[in-house]
């Protein structure tokens, strides 16, 4: 009996694990521009003054990326190529309505300047290391006592007989 319950329990598991991955596979949205939709309205921004993404606006009753909602809608509905829905956004809301800079022109500097800085960061901090390395090599560190320094054996001295008791 426990050797039928075992195999009823593992077509049972079976069973749900089956169910979960159908159903996973179903909530997918079925449609072409939903993928397409998701993708442009994740490179435009909410125009509230939230700043954040149009489709991640979390105001209730946000006006501005309800009615960007429509629009980008209407723009994929129309059969517009990605380029004039996101020009036709540009002409409206301005360059800013853009979640990422453009690679053209002067907003190029804008993806090359992150990583110039970085370089230029990483050699001036390489620069202060080899400096302090060469200064600590000129100046050594004080001698150790009884080594031969008078000076800082008196001042060890001094220092030993006015604290201990």
């Amino acid at each position: 009996m426990p050797l039928a319950r075992k195999t009823v329990h593992h077509l049972a598991i079976g069973l749900i694990l089956l169910s979960a991955l159908l159903l996973m596979g179903a909530s997918g949205d079925n449609d072409p521009g939903g993928k397409r939709f998701d993708r442009l309205g994740h490179a435009l921004m909410c125009q509230c003054g939230c700043g954040q993404v149009m489709l991640e606006c979390n105001h209730v009753g946000c006006s501005s990326s309800e009615q960007m909602r429509k629009e980008l809608k209407a723009g994929i509905d129309r059969g517009d190529s990605d380029q004039v829905i996101l020009a036709g956004f540009v002409t409206k809301y301005g360059p800013t309505v853009l979640s990422a800079p453009t690679t053209t022109g002067f907003n190029r500097v804008a993806w090359i300047m992150p990583v110039v800085i970085f370089f230029v960061g990483l050699i001036a901090v390489a620069l202060v290391v080899v400096a302090w390395k060469r200064s600590t090599a000129k100046n050594p560190p004080p001698s150790a006592p009884g080594t031969a320094n008078p000076e800082m054996d008196e001042f060890r001295r001094r220092v030993h007989e006015e604290t201990s008791l």
